[in-house]
C-alpha cells in the first residue's frame, strides 16, 4: 500500500531527538481508526530534496539501509485495537512516545534512565537526609581504609571463588582483594538501611554499584590477577594473544548470529533431543511429542510436560545420561513433551490465552485421545509451570478433573518476591521494555539473555573473560551451555500480559487472573502438587516458589534440590555433589515458614528424581497396563522427534 502525505495524522519537528543524533528529525505518523499503522523518522530534506516527488516519501524510507542514511533504520509495527493488559488503546500522539522509548532504549542497552535516575535519588536524598546513616558509613569506611588483621584462622579470600587460588595468599595480591573485598562490604552497607528510601530503589543502586565495582575488581584486571600475571610470565603473553583472538571470533559470531564456539558439536536430534517418538499434534504453536516406550507394561497415567517457551524444551531432554524425558520413559512412564514454536513478528498479538489454549488446553486433548483414559500427571517448568497452575485452576472451578497431579518445576505462583529479576520490572522499566516489543514484535532472545547475565555477573561475563580473554583458552562447551545458546523470542503481547498482570499486578495470587471473563484461583486445585525449588535459583528464588504453600488448599509436597534454576533440575541420579530436602504438607496440616520449612525438612543425597518418581507412582492406578499406540485418529504421526520447531532459529 502506497501512503501519501495527506494520510498522515501528523508531521512533527522533534527537537529533542535532533541534537542527539547529530540530525534534525523528522516524525511521520500514518493513523487510522485501529490506531497507529505506519511509523517512519526521516530528514526533511529527503521530503523536498528533488529526486521523488511528495508523493514517493514513504516509499523512499521503506528501505531498510539506505546508502543516503536519510532514513532511520527501522519501522514501528502496526499496533492491534485491543491493548496489552495494563495497557490503553495507542493513538498517534501516545505512538509517539512508544517511539521516543524505543529510540532511548538503543541508546541504554533497554535500561530505563528514568528508573535508575529515580532510584538513585530517592537513595542519595534520604542518605542526605540521615546524618546518623553517614556518620555510621563514614565511621566504617575509616576501618575499611586501616590495614587489615591478618588472621590466619579466618580466610575471607577462601570464601570468595574469584580469590580462591592459592597465588591470592601471597602480597601484594591478598592485600589488594582484601581491600576490594571491603569496598563491596562498605558499598553494600551504604545501600542498605537508608530510612525512608523504597527497598526497591535500594536495591537497584546496590546493583548498578556492584556492576561497576565489577569492573574494577582485581580479579577481572591482568595485572592485578596474579593467576593471569603468572601465564603471561610463563607464555611470553601468547596467552594475552590467544585471548583477543577469541574475543575477535566471539564478536564476529554475535555479529552475524552464529552459535558459540564448540556448541556446533551438539546438533539436535543427534546429540541433544534424542529421546525416540514421534509428533503427534502440531498447531500455530506447538507441537506434541510422544515419546516411544521402552518397557513392556507403563503406569495408567501418562506425564504430560509443559516447559517454558523462553528457551527450548530439551532442558529436559539433554544428553542420554541427563535426560529427564528419557530417564521417565525408562522408569515405565508414557510421556509427552510440548515444543512450543519459535514466534516471529508475525505472531506479536499472540497472547498468554493463546498459550494456554493452542498449548496446555489441545496438548490435553490431544493425550486424552491418544491414550484413551482420562486422567494425566502434568508437569510445569519455569514459566511453563506458572502456565500449568493458571490452567489447571481454570479445569478446577470448571469441574475438569483431568489432571491426577500438578508438579512445578521452579516456577513462581506469587511474584511478590520474584527475586533480582524484580531489578528489571517496575513501571518505567516495564514501559521501555512494552515499547521495544511493540516495536519489533517480540522480545529478543539477547534482551533475556542480557538481563540473566547481569543478574550473574561474576558467574556468566567475568569469569569467562578472564579464563577465555586473559587466561587464553577456551572452556569446554557442555550441553546445558549448547542448550542456553539455542535462545527463542517471546511475542509482545504476552510477554506484556505477563509482565503486568503477574510481575506488577500479581493478579494470579491475588485472584484477579481472569481466564473466560471469570477469575481463577489457585485454592481451587484439587489435585495433588509436587513442586521443585533449587537453593540458587536467581529466576526463580526457591522462597518465591514455596509461597504456593499459602495458595493452595490441597497436598503439597516440597522438595529443595541444590544448584540453580537449570542445573538443579537437570540433576540426574548418580550426579556427584547432590543433595535435596523434602516434606508434605497435607491440605489440612498448617503452614510455616519457607526458613522454619527448610530447618526442619529431611536432607538426602542424590538426585531428586527418584523421589518424584515414586511420588508419581503413588499417585497413579494400579496395575500397570500395555503402552499405547503412538498416535491416534485425528492425531496421526508427522514426523521423528524432535519435530520442526525444536530447529526454528
Amino acid at each position: 500500500m502506497r501512503l501519501r502525505l495527506p494520510d498522515y495524522a501528523a508531521l512533527i519537528t522533534c527537537g529533542n531527538l535532533g541534537p542527539a543524533l547529530g540530525m534534525v528529525v523528522v516524525i511521520a505518523v500514518a493513523s487510522s481508526a485501529a490506531g497507529v499503522r505506519r511509523v517512519r523518522m526521516i530528514e526533511p530534506f529527503e521530503i523536498f530534496r528533488g529526486r521523488e516527488s511528495r508523493d514517493d516519501v514513504l516509499p523512499a524510507c521503506r528501505t531498510s539501509r539506505p546508502r543516503h542514511r536519510a532514513c532511520l533504520e527501522w519501522t514501528a509495527m502496526p499496533v492491534s485495537d485491543s491493548p496489552a493488559a495494563g495497557e490503553r488503546p495507542i493513538d498517534a500522539v501516545h505512538g509517539l512516545d512508544r517511539l521516543r522509548e524505543v529510540m532511548l532504549a538503543r541508546a541504554t542497552l533497554g535500561l530505563s534512565p528514568e528508573s535508575l535516575w529515580l532510584a538513585w535519588a530517592d537513595w542519595a536524598l534520604h542518605l542526605a537526609g540521615a546524618p546518623g546513616k553517614r556518620l555510621e558509613l563514614a565511621s566504617r569506611l575509616w576501618q575499611a581504609l586501616l590495614p587489615a588483621k591478618d588472621d590466619a584462622a579466618i580466610n575471607p579470600l577462601a570464601r570468595d571463588p574469584r580469590f580462591a587460588a592459592a597465588a591470592w595468599q601471597q602480597p601484594p595480591y591478598r592485600d589488594w582483594a582484601l581491600a576490594f573485598q571491603r569496598m563491596e562490604a562498605w558499598w553494600r552497607d551504604a545501600t542498605r538501611g537508608v530510612p525512608g528510601t523504597d527497598p526497591h530503589h535500594e536495591a537497584v543502586v546496590s546493583f548498578a554499584g556492584r556492576q561497576w565495582l565489577d569492573t574494577i575488581a582485581p580479579s577481572n584486571l591482568p595485572w592485578s590477577n596474579p593467576e593471569v600475571v603468572t601465564q603471561t610470565v610463563a607464555q611470553g603473553g601468547l596467552n594475552l594473544w590467544r585471548g583477543a583472538l577469541h574475543f575477535l571470533d566471539d564478536v564476529r559470531r554475535r555479529s552475524v548470529g552464529a552459535a558459540p564456539e564448540g556448541a556446533d558439536r551438539f546438533v539436535v536430534g543427534r546429540d541433544l533431543a534424542a529421546t525416540p517418538g514421534r509428533v503427534v499434534l502440531r498447531n500455530r504453536l506447538i507441537e506434541l511429542i510422544q515419546y516411544a516406550p521402552t518397557t513392556t507394561q507403563v503406569h495408567a497415567e501418562p506425564i504430560l510436560i509443559v516447559p517454558a517457551w523462553i528457551m527450548k524444551y530439551y532442558i529436559l531432554d539433554l544428553s542420554a545420561h541427563n535426560s529427564l524425558v528419557r530417564w521417565l520413559v525408562a522408569q515405565g512412564h508414557t510421556v509427552f513433551c510440548i515444543s512450543w514454536r519459535n514466534i516471529g513478528e508475525e505472531d506479536r498479538e499472540l497472547s498468554m490465552e493463546d498459550y494456554r489454549q493452542l498449548g496446555v488446553k489441545a496438548a490435553l486433548d490431544a493425550v486424552g485421545a491418544i491414550v484413551g483414559r482420562g486422567r494425566v500427571h502434568a508437569a510445569g517448568y519455569c514459566l511453563g509451570g506458572t502456565l500449568l497452575s493458571i490452567a489447571a485452576a481454570a479445569m478446577a472451578r470448571a469441574g475438569d478433573e483431568r489432571l491426577a497431579t500438578v508438579t512445578l518445576f521452579a516456577a513462581q505462583t506469587d511474584f511478590t518476591e520474584p527475586g533480582e529479576l524484580q531489578l528489571f520490572i517496575d513501571p518505567a522499566q516495564v514501559h521501555m521494555l512494552d515499547s521495544m516489543m511493540w516495536q519489533r514484535g517480540y522480545l529478543s532472545a539477547e534482551q533475556m539473555a542480557g538481563a540473566f547475565q547481569m543478574l550473574q555477573s561474576n558467574d556468566l561475563v567475568w569469569s569467562r573473560v578472564v579464563h577465555d580473554y586473559l587466561m587464553g583458552e577456551r572452556a569446554p562447551m557442555l550441553d546445558l551451555m549448547a542448550w542456553n545458546a539455542d535462545a527463542t523470542r517471546m511475542p509482545y503481547r504476552m510477554h506484556s500480559e505477563y509482565l503486568h498482570r503477574l510481575f506488577l499486578g500479581n493478579d494470579l495470587a491475588a485472584g484477579r487472573y481472569m481466564v473466560d471473563g471469570h477469575p481463577v484461583a489457585l485454592q481451587n486445585i484439587r489435585a495433588p502438587l509436587f513442586v521443585v525449588g533449587t537453593e540458587r535459583d536467581h529466576v526463580a528464588p526457591w522462597r518465591s516458589v514455596y509461597k504456593i504453600h499459602y495458595l493452595a488448599d490441597t497436598d503439597v509436597t516440597f522438595a529443595l534440590t541444590n544448584g540453580g534454576h537449570n542445573a538443579g533440575i537437570v540433576s540426574e541420579p548418580g550426579h556427584a555433589h547432590r543433595h535435596y530436602r523434602i516434606a508434605t504438607k497435607p491440605a489440612d496440616a498448617g503452614c510455616v515458614g519457607a526458613d522454619e520449612w527448610k530447618a526442619a525438612a529431611t536432607l538426602h543425597e542424590g538426585s531428586w528424581w527418584p523421589a518424584w518418581q515414586q511420588w508419581l507412582a503413588r499417585h497413579s492406578t494400579a496395575p500397570m497396563v500395555q503402552p499405547p499406540r503412538m498416535g491416534a485418529p485425528g492425531h496421526r504421526p508427522l514426523c521423528d522427534a524432535p519435530g520442526t520447531y525444536v530447529m526454528q532459529r
